[in-house]
């Protein structure tokens, strides 16, 4: 993965095309390359006998100049940086800042290309700098600002529906968290441990989830109640985490603007609803089959475990101690 910054300000991981990918694209769009040769040499040239020597080598010389510059300019510029041998491995160049690669980037990987793929004299270079450069750069690539994404990956393991919510145990804790000093890193660590909760084994996931969540805990006030299970509390973390990030997108959009009237209905009346139907009941009111804290009912985490109302409050041989 790579940071972006966008014209906008705004950073983005995008993932970085490997080097074998990228070497086997090249090796596609190499071998398309040259069979157009081969079909100029053998096809069309022999059926030109009747031109001079000087006009059969400007042709061909032309023939050459469009195969091997123009094939990749005119492909990454129509496609906004993709060639068939990019097509066929979900990969795509584009500008530094994110930007889809321009016609000028497109001619300077071609030509530089020429010295740095098919005559082979920087080709050395160009490894050297693929390998060092932290998105893969080649010389061309250097040169011209650009360097190759991976469009295609693998889809995301899903989050289990039981970690995408605060476990009700710890609703009421989660209300006063203070989670402004959680990195991306850590975050992203936790997110990754609960996908694959249930592919972990035992052992090696409750080792895992403690470190992880002691990690989070040392970001993260206040602590969690004693007996508390680290994927609960990892769980807990994130989904607040989420509430607040969607909330402060939310904040941002425009509101729609308030009518005076809706449907003929004037502003302060509610509607009638259809014949016999009942009222809604006030918030608090009505028997809606609510799980209360200490009933009983909701009081499980996520891994099926007590929550920490339980009877003693202690810590359990699952729990983890938050650092002080």
């Amino acid at each position: 993965m790579a940071e972006v910054v966008t014209g906008e300000a705004v950073v983005l991981d995008v993932p970085v095309a490997t080097f074998p990918g990228r070497l086997l694209a090249l090796l596609i769009d190499m071998a398309i390359q040259i069979a157009l040769i081969v079909v100029i040499l053998v096809i069309v040239l022999p059926r030109a006998g009747h031109v001079d020597a000087s006009t059969r080598t400007a042709v061909l010389l032309t023939c050459w100049v469009l195969i091997i510059v123009g094939y990749p300019t005119i492909f990454e510029t129509l496609t906004r940086g993709k060639t068939p041998g990019k097509m066929a491995l979900g990969q795509r160049v584009v500008g530094d800042d994110g930007s889809p690669e321009r016609f000028r980037q497109a001619l300077v990987r071609a030509l530089t290309g020429v010295i740095e793929v098919w005559s082979g004299i920087g080709a050395p270079a160009g490894l050297i700098t693929c390998i060092v450069s932290v998105r893969g750069k080649r010389l061309g690539d250097l040169w011209a600002g650009t360097f190759a994404i991976q469009e295609r990956v693998p889809a995301r393991q899903q989050l289990p529906p039981a970690f995408a919510v605060v476990p009700p145990p710890l609703a009421g804790w989660a209300q006063s968290l203070e989670i402004s000093r959680l990195t991306d890193q850590n975050a992203g660590a936790a997110s990754a441990y609960l996908r694959r909760f249930a592919d972990l084994r035992p052992e090696a996931r409750d080792e895992l989830g403690r470190s992880l969540a002691s990690a989070v805990a040392e970001q993260v006030s206040p602590p969690p109640p004693p007996g508390t299970p680290p994927a609960a509390y990892l769980a807990a973390v994130l989904a607040v985490r989420r509430e607040r990030d969607q909330a402060r997108l939310a904040a941002r959009q425009p509101e729609p603007p308030v009518l005076p009237y809706a449907a003929g209905v004037p502003t302060g009346t509610r509607a009638a609803g259809p014949a016999g139907a009942p009222e809604p009941a006030a918030d608090g009111a009505g028997g809606g089959d609510r799980a209360v804290p200490g009933d009983g009912a909701g009081d499980r985490l996520p891994d099926g475990s007590a929550g920490p109302a339980g009877q003693d409050n202690q810590p359990g041989p699952r729990g983890f101690a938050p650092p002080a």
